[in-house]
């Protein structure tokens, strides 16, 4: 039913997780496909690979986002190589994995935290914005973005932040360009790997009431919905992708 043939995405953080699911689904359902990483190319690249496969054309391209010129760099060598640029999915972002209670919290893991994501977010918002004519950004968040998260209230505060630039951007933006914001909560991914450690995702799971923790294909799937013509009157619109562990209107 989702059909984007002729249309173009990219998706930071494209490599692993999330970001490399939505790029293959981007491309199941007619999209090329850009791809951004930070480290890890050869991942980016057997995405890239995977996308060419399903008939799309694909690119990818390394760097700090939070940067200055690296993402007007990344955005204009994807407008060029895929023709056009329809979608932005700004997913990039890390989960610092230490539980450090605020006063302990040091200076330089805040600065790299609201570096990689928001700093990051903004300049590739930005450069996206000056590029596209029309079409839809989605904005990856997290339920700690929501009611906050003990012990990372670094990663809470810019989660939190990417919401209210969601609500923000979604009247700027309007009526060209639509703004939406995924929260996932716990998801299967490398990521949150030491979370799951000695019997940590049996008990995450037993918290959420579907019983589970989401796949990256599960997070995905809302991300192509919300760049969709199925999505053409939603924007500003937080949705949640929790298993039913945090509601939140």
């Amino acid at each position: 039913m989702i059909n984007l043939d002729g249309r173009a995405a990219l998706i930071t953080g494209g490599s692993r997780g999330v970001g490399a699911a939505a790029a293959l689904l981007f491309a199941r359902a007619g999209a090329d496909v850009g791809i951004t990483y930070r480290s890890r190319q050869a991942e980016a690249e057997a995405v890239a690979g995977r996308v060419r496969e399903l008939g799309r054309r694909a690119f990818t391209a390394g760097g700090d986002l939070a940067e200055r010129g690296t993402a007007e760099r990344i955005i204009d060598g994807a407008r060029s190589a895929l023709g056009r640029l329809d979608y932005l999915v700004a997913n990039a972002g890390i989960w610092p994995p230490e539980a450090v209670p605020l006063r302990d919290l040091s200076d330089a893991r805040w600065r790299d935290t609201m570096a990689a994501n928001l700093d990051g977010i903004f300049e590739t918002v930005r450069a996206a914005l000056r590029s596209m004519d029309e079409g839809s950004m989605v904005l990856v968040s997290s339920t700690a973005g929501q009611r906050g998260e003990a012990f990372h209230a670094d990663y809470a505060a810019t989660k939190g932040a990417l919401i209210s630039l969601t609500k923000s951007l979604a009247v700027e933006c309007a009526p060209r360009i639509t703004v939406n914001c995924v929260a996932p909560g716990w998801i299967d991914t490398e990521m949150s790997d030491s979370a799951y450690a000695d019997g940590g995702r049996e008990r995450i799971a037993e918290t959420i009431p579907l019983g589970r923790v989401a796949t990256a294909d599960d997070v995905a799937g809302p991300i192509v919905f919300l760049c969709s013509p199925l999505a053409r009157h939603i924007t500003g619109e937080v949705l949640n992708v929790n298993g039913g562990s945090v509601l939140c209107g």
